[in-house]
């Protein structure tokens, strides 16, 4: 599980999180949903170790990332595509993975035939589409089996085929009693993948709830999300007092 207790983070002037508490539980694909700068892609990296918070603890298992002993066994995530050195194959690169991180190199054919690029296994990354490189991404998250998965906008530069390939690979994660969050800004992909769903706003939390009650009276998620982060004023139905952030 995935714990926040009053996350906030500052570059220069601009706070980017401020005071953000959630949990994203196993079983169930949690939707992290928000405007463009509300502070996602902060907090996905506040998760992972990659900046460290100005205030405020996040946990995976009770453990901060770097407390992880193999982090890529753990945790896996996606949170931009194209981070492997373009003259290696993806082949190569998700070998030289599995050797840093004690993970068998057995596990490099099976996540590569999980993504679908076996065919292309042993060519040059560097060529790659945007929809592929996105494969090569989440077949990196899983090398490891992690109990624990973030993607960020994991559907990026993929046809709708492959779109609904990710919606099927998330929903199957969770299946397996997984803690997956995923981010995205498509809000109709989100309705049809997410189980629960992180609203934030300006580095708030402005909604922790499920899909289902978000969404009662008949309206679209959509309606939901633009009339919750149309308003600076907290969704106070559904999200925990634990949670929200004190004056």
């Amino acid at each position: 599980m995935i714990e926040a207790r009053g996350l906030s983070k500052r570059y220069g002037p601009t706070l980017a999180v401020d005071g953000l508490g959630f949990d994203v539980r196993p079983g169930a694909v949690t939707g992290f949903l928000g405007p463009n700068g509300s502070g996602k892609s902060t907090t996905m990296r506040l998760i992972m170790g990659l900046d460290r918070p100005d205030a405020g603890t996040v946990r995976i298992d009770g453990r901060a990332y770097h407390q992880l002993r193999r982090p890529l066994c753990e945790v896996g995530a996606l949170l931009e595509a194209r981070t492997y050195h373009p003259g290696r194959s993806a082949e190569k690169h998700l070998a030289a993975l599995a050797a840093a991180n004690g993970i068998a190199r057995s596990r490099v054919a099976a996540v590569l035939d999980t993504v679908g690029l076996t065919d292309v296994a042993r060519k040059r990354a560097g060529g790659f589409s945007l929809g592929m490189a996105q494969r090569l991404g989440i077949a990196a998250a899983l090398l490891g089996d992690p109990a624990v998965l973030l993607f960020d906008e994991p559907v990026n530069g993929l046809d709708p085929q492959g779109v609904r390939w990710i919606r099927e690979l998330m929903k199957s994660l969770a299946a397996e009693g997984r803690t997956v969050l995923l981010s995205s800004h498509l809000i109709s992909e989100m309705a049809l993948t997410a189980d629960h769903l992180i609203v934030i706003g300006q580095g708030r939390l402005l909604a922790d709830t499920s899909v289902a009650e978000l969404t009662a009276g008949g309206r679209t998620l959509e309606e939901a999300f633009f009339a919750i982060t149309g308003s600076s004023a907290e969704y106070r139905g559904v999200a925990p007092a634990e949670h929200r952030r004190q004056p």
